[in-house]
């Protein structure tokens, strides 16, 4: 089969030639439909994360070395399956979305059903290959996820932007009638988020971005307030609007986060979501005096995204923007993606 793989960090995707797998034990092979491009694949194909302060998170001290077949949101239709995977053959040649973010499978977090945070990940398209190829092999047919009636492009986009928005959102504890829930950043994530958000029920969103056609396509998608957190009346915007229960942050910078944290009225919180990088300094006074909670919100559960899934099926969730590209143009894809020159999200598609 051809897939696209980081051969050595900081250069170009490559396609490369794998052999076929034939599936044992519980594992089955799904070739692969639909795969979203995403920002976490720009850090893998970087090789590092940024910590702030000129420091760095090398991904070769995560166990993460090249060649890396990237991929993370993968649709696709089962061909075949081990001997021991729990389907019935009826299963074959159904399309399923993949959960991707797999654990070790016995750890205290694992059993309790959270994988996307253990100690040991074994992540497809991080540590596992990924959907940049024409087959993905997944351990276990309970990572496959019914989507049926949901059209396939934006399907496989909830597998991690989706799923990370859902997950962040479903943390935030607040008046949804009343209070002002905050959105730092309206890339594909963030965008996700903002639909979502509405789907779940909150009512006054506001959303921060440096962008002004980005701007224009929250209010479009149902934003109550837009602004550029550059502004000099950004703040007094946000006081006017009766303060900051809660904010999200899909962008995950320094200048994000600290906006994020100082625009919060007294008992609010902040989730931060992106992993742009960075890092921020917190007086401990203030925390305490304003009794505001800071947390950080990883990807999310298998129950999560089926409940997601649910929730999409019911109709409350609004489809975003989404592109379909060749996966030989995986490379503009990513370019694109990098110059933040996409708005929506992007899918590899055959």
């Amino acid at each position: 089969m051809r897939a696209y793989a980081v051969q050595c960090f900081c250069e170009p995707v490559v396609p490369v030639e794998r052999v076929d797998h034939r599936p044992a034990g519980t594992e089955v092979v799904v070739e692969v439909m639909r795969c979203g491009v995403c920002h976490t694949d720009l850090h893998l194909q970087d090789g590092y994360y940024d910590l702030g302060g000129g420091k760095r998170l090398n991904l070769v001290d995560r166990g993460i070395n090249p060649p890396v077949i990237l991929g993370h949101e993968v649709l696709g239709r089962l061909v075949s399956k081990g001997p021991d995977a729990p389907l019935d053959d009826g299963a074959i040649g159904k399309a399923f979305l993949i959960y991707p973010w797999l654990g070790c499978g016995t750890c205290d977090m694992c059993l309790r059903g959270d994988e996307n945070l253990c100690g040991k990940p074994q992540s497809i398209g991080v540590f596992r290959p990924g959907g940049y190829a024409e087959q993905c092999v997944v351990p276990h047919p309970k990572y496959l996820i019914d989507v049926s009636g949901i059209e396939p492009t934006l399907a496989a986009t909830y597998a991690c932007s989706g799923l990370t928005a859902y997950s962040a959102l479903r943390k935030v504890d607040i008046d949804k009638e009343r209070d002002l829930l905050l959105l730092m950043g309206l890339g594909g994530v963030g965008l996700s988020g903002l639909q979502i958000a509405m789907g779940l029920g909150f009512r006054r969103i506001a959303v921060a971005d440096i962008d002004p056609a980005k701007r224009e396509l929250a209010l479009g998608h149902g934003a109550t307030l837009v602004f550029d957190p550059r502004d000099a009346d950004a703040s007094a915007q946000l006081a006017a609007a009766g303060g900051v229960a809660a904010a999200v942050d899909f962008v995950g910078n320094k200048a994000t986060a600290d906006f994020a944290v100082a625009s919060l009225r007294k008992g609010g919180m902040c989730i931060v979501v992106g992993l742009f990088g960075g890092d921020i300094t917190i007086s401990l006074p203030p925390l305490v005096q304003r009794a505001i909670t800071l947390r950080g919100s990883f990807v999310g559960s298998l129950d999560e995204l089926k409940e997601l899934i649910a929730l999409v099926k019911s109709g409350n969730i609004q489809p975003l923007p989404v592109e379909e590209v060749p996966f030989d143009a995986v490379n503009d894809a990513l370019a694109r993606l990098r110059a933040g020159h996409v708005k929506g999200r992007l899918v590899l598609a055959r």
